[in-house]
């Protein structure tokens, strides 16, 4: 089992952020009396059960709730369910609801293509290159205009969402790895449409229907595979098709970005349509000189999480866009600078809590997306495709009428602090600077200059430390012992925020031969690969560097971490990760521990189906230990 999880007193000295700005932000709306996540969590900690805690609780029916506990001789649910698959089956929900979110967002992103493909939206095909690779992939014929293959690879993806069983998912045939398509062939693991397997896995979960924890297991990482090929991987495609494949550049990152003399349009969430459009509005002279009239400087686009990455990945930092401010726990404090005009909110990571920052700070929340309603909030708009460019003038409008009040009500409090990191690596970017091959990269691993690498893909919790703390803190631990990081989701921005992306940051931070390396092809030791949608993204990476040696995929000096996991997207990824053979760092502890079965088979059994295990650990050292050792082993089997 993992090991205890030390108090943020023990830690950081009373800290909640391992990061001055939050720290700084947070003392303020806590001397204020602001309800914030940092000061809800102490007293849900005091109440936390242990039945939950372990998976071992279920109020699926009206017979429960039901607890098990051997003490009483409940050892069974009322309708006979087990301790394994009770957690098993709270798990499957739990990466049932992540595949469909991202889902929702893969469905997005393909009928944002095909609606610019016919001249609706206020986007363009700008990597032509990529559509044409995409759609060649797909079988799609590209001779012919731009446009009608971007609606046929439109219309395409969104009919592999729902690919039938009659014929395995066209996408997963081209995408996925020959060795573990065997694989998950053999274990019955290889998926469908990830809607029908959305649809399956949840029905399964009814009371009385799949009682078998195994099966339950076999559903989730089914789900998982389908994820990534079905919807991660084809939307970052597209993503790139239309607003550029990201290439490295340096961004700035932290609350330092905020000036309170401009307009300043915050957008957090995941899903980038809406605050591309704006940014493409706000570059206009016009909306700059309207500002200007109403006593700004000007307007500015600020990312926040996901969608802030999204840009960062793609735009360069001008004056229009100033870059990220940092994770989903630097919302509220970030809020409370007083210096954020309009704040838009599309899929998810809003807190639900938001309406009294609108209130105290003079900052308009709105949602751009059918999913988000945060209580209060009046201002709500769903996404559609060819309604977007309209969307994104209201906000600026709102944006500059909520300046004028902000300017006139407000004393603004921004932290200075500006950190600089390196963003907008790909699988494209990564051979480009290689030269166009993965053999310098293959010999920087067999001369253990680079001993293996590491995707630390996950959110960010306060259920194992301060905030970023165990996140910050292994990185560290990794890029010390020579271990390349690339990174997505929340962790990475918290890296980014941390120094560790850094122009600079091998000098710091990395061991002698990883810095070398870093110093060569002048990258940093933490490789931002964006958002958490790209761990599509990484899995391609891995592909090509398999494909190139000629092995499975599971034999690669190659892990996963999720140091500080949140939710129930991340639980989906590493569930993928488990199907692709790897070994997956998990911190927190998953609710699975009253399944003995069940941690067995994920700790231990697993590895002889897929290849993948669960590692767990709550401590920075050790968890770089355990995952040092299997990186190890992985390059003695390979005979480097």
């Amino acid at each position: 089992m993992a090991d205890a999880i030390p108090g943020i007193e023990e830690l950081t000295g009373g800290k909640v952020s391992i990061h001055e700005t939050v720290q700084e932000m947070y003392e303020k709306i806590h001397e204020a009396g602001l309800s914030n996540v940092f000061d809800r969590f102490d007293p849900q900690e005091k109440i936390r059960c242990g039945f939950c805690s372990d998976g071992v609780s279920c109020q699926l029916c009206t017979n429960g709730p039901c607890r098990i506990s051997e003490k009483v001789g409940a050892e069974l649910g009322d309708c006979g369910i087990d301790p394994d698959a009770m957690a098993m089956r709270d798990m499957l929900l739990r990466n049932i609801m992540g595949s469909g979110t991202y889902a929702h967002h893969a469905y997005n992103a393909f009928r944002t293509l095909k609606s610019t493909g016919e001249g609706k939206t206020p986007f363009s095909i700008t990597d032509e290159e990529k559509l044409n690779w995409m759609a060649d992939s797909l079988g799609i014929d590209t001779n012919q205009k731009k446009e009608d293959i971007a609606i046929q690879l439109g219309d395409t993806l969104i009919d592999q969402l729902s690919s039938n069983y009659d014929e395995p998912p066209q996408i997963v045939e081209v995408f996925a790895p020959e060795p573990r398509k065997k694989v998950w062939k053999d274990l019955a693991i290889y998926p469908v449409g990830l809607m029908h397997e959305i649809k399956d896995a949840t029905a399964s979960c009814l009371t009385n229907v799949d009682g078998d924890h195994f099966s339950m297991a076999r559903k989730a990482l089914r789900a998982g595979i389908a994820t990534i090929y079905g919807a991660q991987l084809g939307l970052e495609m597209v993503q790139d098709i239309l607003f550029g494949t990201p290439t490295p550049h340096e961004v700035d990152t932290d609350m330092g970005i905020l000036d309170p003399d401009y307009v300043n349009i915050m957008f957090n969430g995941h899903e980038p349509w809406t605050a591309v459009a704006t940014l493409y509005a706000a570059q206009d002279p016009k909306v700059q000189q309207k500002a200007k009239e109403a006593g700004a400087k000007g307007v500015r686009v600020i990312g926040s999480i996901e969608t802030g990455q999204e840009l960062l990945q793609r735009f360069e930092i001008d004056d229009v866009f100033r870059g990220l401010i940092g994770n989903w726990l630097a919302i509220e404090p970030v809020l409370a600078t007083g210096a954020v005009d309009i704040f838009a909110m599309d899929e998810n990571c809003s807190p639900p809590n938001l309406k009294p920052y609108e209130e105290e700070y003079q900052v308009k929340l709105v949602s751009v997306n059918d999913l988000v309603r945060i209580p209060g909030v009046d201002e709500n708009y769903d996404y559609k495709p060819t309604e977007v460019g309209n969307t994104a003038q209201k906000l600026i409008d709102m944006g500059i009428e909520n300046f004028k009040q902000r300017q006139k009500n407000i004393t603004p409090h921004v932290p200075q602090r500006i950190q600089k990191a390196v963003s907008g690596f790909s699988t494209e970017a990564v051979l480009s600077a290689l030269g166009g091959k993965l053999d310098p990269l293959v010999d920087v691993i067999k001369e253990g200059n680079i001993k293996g690498v590491v995707g630390l893909i996950n959110c960010t919790t306060l259920a194992n430390g301060p905030h970023d703390y165990m996140t910050v803190n292994l990185a560290k631990e990794l890029v010390k012992r020579d271990i390349l990081i690339v990174s997505g989701g929340c962790g990475n921005h918290g890296l980014e925020v941390a120094g560790l992306a850094a122009p600079d940051a091998a000098k710091k931070y990395a061991g002698e031969g990883l810095k070398a390396v870093c110093n060569q092809l002048n990258i940093p030791p933490v490789l931002s690969f964006g958002t958490c949608t790209d761990t599509g993204r990484i899995s391609m990476l891995v592909t090509e560097l398999a494909n190139f040696l000629e092995v499975d995929t599971a034999q690669l000096p190659v892990a996963v971490t999720a140091p500080q996991y949140l939710e129930q997207k991340a639980t989906i990824d590493a569930m993928f990760s488990l199907a692709y053979g790897l070994y997956t760092h998990l911190s927190p502890t998953p609710p699975v521990a009253g399944g003995e079965n069940l941690v067995n088979l994920l700790t231990d059994e697993l590895e002889d189906l897929t290849g993948g295990k669960v590692a767990l650990g709550n401590n920075p050292q050790k968890a770089a230990d355990g995952i040092e050792e299997h990186i190890i082993k992985k390059r003695k089997g390979l005979g480097i």
